[in-house]
């Protein structure tokens, strides 16, 4: 079983950056594929970025391909997302979530989730 909790959300202008970070509880955090989704008021849960394993396999949802990085840190438990050139259509919450084996944009294959944090962009 592993905990999540993320820190980084707030509020940036358009074209602004922001760092998200995921620390993950547990000794077995390698184990897992990580994921990153939002959520916007009456919009659908999508997946953001996600990473394997090892970290050598991503994938990001075409919206943000170029201007999102998702990367992890297994000594240390941790999964990032950077944000850069953020638009307005960003804002939303951002969860991280965990699966076992292999990495995936399907939100209902991932058994453990952070609580959220708030990434507002004004224009």
């Amino acid at each position: 079983q592993v905990q999540l909790v993320e820190s980084g959300g707030g509020l940036v202008q358009v074209g602004g950056s922001l760092r998200l970070s995921c620390a993950a509880s547990g000794r077995t955090f390698s184990s897992y594929a990580m994921g990153w989704f939002r959520q916007a008021p009456g919009k659908e849960r999508e997946c953001v970025g996600a990473i394997s394993r090892n970290g050598q396999s991503t994938y990001y949802t075409d919206s943000v391909k170029g201007r999102f990085t998702i990367s992890r840190d297994n000594a240390a438990n941790t999964v990032d997302l950077q944000m850069n050139s953020l638009k307005p259509e960003d804002t939303a919450v951002y969860f991280c979530a965990a699966k076992s084996m292999y990495v995936s944009s399907n939100d209902r294959e991932y058994n453990y989730w952070g609580q959220g944090t708030q990434v507002t962009v004004s224009s």
